[in-house]
């Protein structure tokens, strides 16, 4: 049964809606990793912050407000008529809610709870939803009124690529006709620190698969997507996942559990590896991540499968990076341009001599010109948790 990525909501540091996002990324705009203070003591480092205004939660849904769910209600609004229509078409009772996130309101909780210890009391805007992992799922849900499967999925950074694959078994299974699923996270200092403490952060910008990489820049965005069994711009074909639970942080040296991922992936797509035209690398700059990668990538495509890693251009939105970088391959395969444009590898150009070579992008890199097009998008997170997403020109 075939699964279509219908409408496709976005907002990250590159811009606000699918024209903003498009133009900075295939031009390979970084200019929106900037370093800040406030977040990591004594340093300022880059970050991907959203800079535009984000628009309020709606009045009945106050309960809700932080800013984690404005990032989503500002995606949301992008695609609000093509939600409403499925929401005519389907019925409220058959539309679902997956949405991945790790930080949810955490910022706003860690204010809650600092007051808290200064004064004895909680603060009027103080919500214990707030860190709850369901909740952006649920917010959307609320205001919208729709009452069919609602959860969400906290996976470290493969969450946003799993809740995609997550609506499609529900498609798959008839539970539901519709659903919106992506991923959103916004910065807090919790999340920060806590990968500077696992010296995981480089005070520069990042540069992946550089021989000078040194960890991951942060930034923030929400993707959502409405996908249904109608046909739509962009198929999601199939996706694999793997646990290969090698360490609590890093990943198996050898990449096994993310080649078991991508091969999984090809599998229930029934394609052949020559067939991907172009892989969203998951290339976070860290030192173990873009060594394992590049092993699996090479091992399974070769040195000839175009791809990049766009975090140079975001930073790593964390649970919202899978559903972020499809977000980027659905650009990618209805860019209006004759050549559909793909995303530039943003880095230094020294490449590290003890990682197999891979054909990374540029500007101007674009998808064959001809026959049906396929990309990949892979998100590897901690605890060896791996996703490999499928998306294509339909059917």
């Amino acid at each position: 049964m075939n699964t279509y990525l219908t409408a496709l909501g976005i907002i990250c540091n590159l811009g606000t809606g699918k024209a903003a996002v498009a133009e900075a990324l295939f031009a390979g705009d970084d200019s929106g990793i900037r370093s800040e203070q406030g977040w990591i003591p004594n340093h300022e480092p880059p970050l991907g912050g959203v800079r535009s205004e984000l628009p309020p939660v709606p009045d009945a849904l106050s309960n809700r407000d932080n800013r984690n769910n404005r990032l989503l209600f500002a995606a949301a609004q992008e695609i609000e008529a093509n939600i409403r229509a499925a929401i005519v078409r389907y019925g409220h009772e058959r539309i679902g809610v997956i949405l991945g996130t790790s930080t949810t309101g955490i910022e706003e909780a860690t204010h809650g709870v600092g007051a808290y210890r200064r004064d004895g009391v909680w603060p009027a805007d103080y919500r214990y939803s707030h860190q709850e992992l369901g909740a952006p799922a649920e917010f959307l849900a609320e205001w919208l009124a729709l009452s069919g499967p609602c959860y969400g999925i906290s996976t470290a950074c493969t969450s946003g690529a799993r809740a995609l694959l997550s609506a499609q078994r529900l498609l798959r299974l008839g539970l539901c006709d519709a659903v919106l699923c992506g991923g959103v996270d916004t910065l807090c200092r919790l999340a920060i620190n806590g990968f500077h403490a696992l010296e995981a952060v480089d005070l520069q910008r990042c540069d992946p698969f550089s021989k000078h990489r040194r960890g991951i820049n942060i930034g923030e965005a929400a993707a959502l997507f409405l996908m249904t069994r109608e046909p739509g711009p962009v198929q999601l074909l199939a996706g694999g996942a793997s646990s290969d639970a090698y360490h609590m942080s890093s990943p198996d040296p050898q990449g096994t559990g993310a080649r078991k991922a991508m091969h999984d992936a090809l599998l229930h797509a029934n394609l052949d590896a020559a067939q991907i035209d172009y892989i969203n690398l998951h290339g976070t700059a860290t030192e173990h991540n873009d060594s394992m990668e590049s092993q699996a990538v090479a091992a399974m495509f070769g040195s000839d499968v175009p791809c990049s890693s766009t975090k140079s251009l975001t930073g790593h939105t964390l649970a919202a990076a899978g559903a972020l970088e499809a977000a980027f391959c659905w650009l990618s395969l209805t860019d209006e341009r004759a050549e559909r444009r793909l995303p530039p590898h943003v880095w230094d150009g020294k490449a590290d001599p003890a990682l197999p070579a891979l054909n990374f992008t540029h500007v101007g890199s674009h998808l064959p010109t001809g026959g049906r097009r396929y990309v990949m998008s892979n998100s590897f997170a901690f605890g060896g948790n791996n996703a490999s997403l499928i998306l294509g020109d339909p059917a």
